[in-house]
């Protein structure tokens, strides 16, 4: 009899035991969660990626491939090692690159050159692609140049193409904008269902200027200049905490501007990736970038002349510096302004989008 009620005391304290640890255990998670990565997250590669070919990527711009399940980024496959360039030869004649990751966004991988049905001018270029999905059409926005050129002073254009698997692109006009040196297109479907672009109007000190479009094939052009206080390029724009936000790269880091209407922009003070980073090819600023926006999360995509770096490897002649390599951050909002730490680790699993980009 005592024997059985021994070991009836011994079960009752080995489940309140049990019941107490659980209990710690319970409590522990949110602290542990502040540290560690939370379900199937994934550390980002740094460098996040490098073009096998050239080792010249930049401007990417991703988007998420809903027959294959997986995720594309395009880029301007710049010519940094081809031999033999002078002037900016090297940043013309490019190719537009895709890399693909099936983890998220974590790791990238190459995957070919875009078949662009584009090229009517030998030594043709294409650079920075802008894609969007809609009702299961791809359409790509394109700056065009007709030739490979030494210097800038050559017209160049954006046209818009269409594709039904990301791979193979046809050509569906040549966009009549504000002049003949627009670049760096930005698609952005605005609160009314209607489609607005964002482009660099070189002409115009580089200038930012839209055109609006109610089906993505006929564009209208504002003739209006939205942003100007200072020349960039690359104007990247997003919904995010309640407002609009254009990223422009500035060539000293990214500007930041915010809008409540899409066409008055108010930049912050201080831009993002102006501080070069610790981390492998992030020791530059940060250039030319796209926002993916994942839930209340948004991660930037960017890419550093990580070979421009101050006393990298030694290098001096500007012919072995012109290597790039594509990278990823988490921005952060705090009291109406946007920041970016650069250096922090990067967990990420990008969701597929329930519709459009």
């Amino acid at each position: 009899m005592y024997y059985t009620k021994c070991i009836i005391t011994s079960n009752a304290n080995m489940i309140k035991y049990r019941f107490l640890l659980l209990i710690a255990g319970l409590c522990l998670v949110p602290l542990l969660g502040l540290s560690q990565p939370q379900g199937k997250l994934k550390q980002a590669a740094k460098p996040l990626f490098h073009d096998p070919v050239f080792d010249g990527a930049a401007d990417p711009t991703v988007i998420w491939n809903k027959k294959e399940k997986l995720w594309f980024m395009f880029y301007t496959n710049r010519r940094a090692t081809a031999p033999g360039q002078t002037g900016v030869t090297w940043v013309h004649g490019t190719r537009i690159g895709i890399a693909e990751s099936a983890d998220g966004g974590a790791t990238w991988k190459y995957r070919d050159t875009c078949d662009i049905r584009y090229r009517p001018d030998p030594g043709y270029t294409h650079w920075a692609p802008e894609v969007v999905e809609y009702k299961g059409t791809y359409h790509m926005y394109l700056t065009y140049v007709p030739g490979t050129f030494t210097n800038w002073n050559y017209p160049r254009w954006i046209v818009h193409l269409t594709s039904r698997d990301l791979v193979n692109w046809d050509f569906q006009s040549r966009l009549k904008l504000a002049s003949e040196k627009c670049i760096d297109a930005c698609v952005f479907r605005l609160p009314d269902g209607t489609w607005r672009m964002y482009y660099n109007n070189e002409a115009d000190g580089k200038s930012m200027y839209y055109a609006d479009s109610p089906d993505l094939y006929n564009w209208t052009d504002s003739g209006r200049k939205v942003v100007g206080d200072q020349g960039g390029e690359g104007p990247n724009v997003f919904s995010w905490h309640g407002k609009a936000w254009m990223i422009v790269d500035n060539w000293n880091g990214l500007g930041v501007y915010s809008s409540e209407d899409f066409i008055n922009w108010k930049r912050q003070e201080k831009n993002i990736l102006q501080d070069p980073g610790t981390g492998p090819d992030d020791g530059v600023k940060g250039q030319h970038a796209y926002v993916a926006k994942n839930g209340d999360r948004a991660f930037i995509f960017y890419f550093t002349h990580f070979a421009q770096a101050k006393g990298y490897q030694g290098i001096t002649d500007f012919s072995r510096s012109r290597r790039t390599a594509i990278q990823v951050a988490e921005l952060e909002y705090k009291e109406g302004m946007i920041t970016c730490n650069r250096n922090e680790p990067v967990y990420i699993r990008l969701k597929k989008p329930s519709g459009g980009k």
